[in-house]
Order: structure tokens, then C-alpha cells, then sequence
């Protein structure tokens, strides 16, 4: 039975290697544990093994790093590499020193939707989307958990203008082509009163990186 969104968000989630040899750990968002996993099976990368920090740490940036480090520090001598499968995530380059520190490779990228459009093609059109609002698969899925009640909106709707009133869209960063999940940010779009707009980026920079990673 497939782990629910939640189950694969919250801390532990964990794919292990089916092979014993050149095994690598993905250290990972949970918010990016469904599209790890399904980039792991589709390229046969029996050899990776995933563990999923929470996605709700998002919320407080300031405790990726450390959260990060410990999951590296636990890890032990066990994998012939580590890659860690975050972007920069409001950690003000915490990550990439922290990498650096301690000899990990990691996705380049502000962000998940940098990395899942692609880096190169989300810069170009970054000026453009400055007043734009993002949504994964993810997001789209665990809206309510993740946007709606973390910001109070269930409990003071008006505050809505507070925090949206500058957004002008809300563009949908699609990873799989599901009219229903479409159909559902097109109404989180309706209720943050912006216009909407649905991309459909695949896994972009995370199934190229991976199937790099898996090559080497």
C-alpha cells in the first residue's frame, strides 16, 4: 500500500538500498519524498536509499541546517556518498556551506520550484513572476496542512490581503498531468483570490540530478 502524503512529509520516511553495493543516501524534504521515490523506481536506482527530513520545517529555516547536520552526522560510514535533496530553502547558503563543511553534494537551486522547472529556465522568467505564488504536487495535495492553517487563514480569513496582497497568480508547477489535482489548485488559487496558472515541469533538475548521481 502507498504511504500517504503526511506519512512520506513527516521525519523517517525511508526507502532503503536494495543493493549492497556503491549504496548513497538521499537526504531529502519531506514535501519531495513522493517524487524521490518515484524517480528512484522509475530509473532503477536500486542502490539509493532515501530518509526524509519533515516537510514542515519549511516553516522555521532556521532549523533545516541543524536538522540536516544531525541527519548527516547519524548517517555514519556506511554510503559511498551522501546527496542532500534540498534546495537553498530560506537557509541564507546555511545548506551549501554546511555541504561544503562536510564534503555532501546537493540539488543547485533557491528552491523546489526553481529545481523542478528547471534552475536555468525558472531564472529567466524570475522578474517576470515576482508577484507570482508557487504550488507543487505536493502543495496542491496538503494545501490546508501546509499553507491555509499555518498562516492562520482557517481561523482569520481576512488576513488574506495581509499576506496576498501583492500575489497577483498563482502559477501550479505541475509534476504530474492529474486534472483532479488541477482542478484543486485551480480552486486554492479562487480562495487566495488570485489568477491562476498550471505548468507542467515533470521532476525536471531532481530526476536529471539523480540520474546522474546514479551514474557516476
Amino acid at each position: 500500500m502507498e504511504p500517504d502524503d503526511i506519512t512520506l512529509a513527516s521525519e523517517g520516511c525511508y526507502q532503503p538500498a536494495q543493493s549492497e553495493s556503491g549504496r548513497i543516501l538521499l537526504i531529502g524534504c519531506g514535501a519531495l519524498a513522493r517524487e524521490i521515490l518515484a524517480v528512484i523506481r522509475a530509473n532503477r536506482l536500486a542502490h539509493m536509499e532515501l530518509r526524509c527530513l519533515p516537510a514542515i520545517l519549511h516553516n522555521t529555516p532556521e532549523r533545516i541546517v541543524p536538522a540536516v547536520r544531525a541527519a548527516i552526522e547519524a548517517a555514519g560510514d556506511g554510503y559511498e556518498r551522501i546527496f542532500l535533496l534540498y534546495g537553498d530553502c530560506g537557509t541564507g547558503g546555511g545548506l551549501a556551506r554546511l555541504c561544503a563543511e562536510m564534503g555532501v553534494e546537493m540539488l543547485e537551486g533557491p528552491h523546489c520550484y526553481a529545481f523542478f522547472e528547471g534552475v536555468e529556465a525558472f531564472a529567466a522568467h524570475g522578474e517576470e513572476e515576482i508577484t507570482a505564488f508557487y504550488l507543487t504536487d505536493f502543495l496542491v495535495r496538503q494545501f490546508d496542512s501546509f499553507v491555509w492553517k499555518p498562516l492562520g487563514l482557517d481561523r482569520h480569513p481576512e488576513l488574506r490581503d495581509v499576506y496576498f496582497g501583492n500575489y497577483e497568480k498563482l502559477i501550479y508547477m505541475a509534476q504530474t498531468d492529474d486534472p483532479a489535482l488541477d482542478e484543486k489548485a485551480r480552486r486554492h488559487a479562487g480562495r487566495l483570490g488570485l489568477a491562476y496558472e498550471r505548468r507542467l515541469t515533470g521532476y525536471g533538475d531532481l530526476e536529471a540530478s539523480l540520474a546522474r548521481l546514479g551514474r557516476k
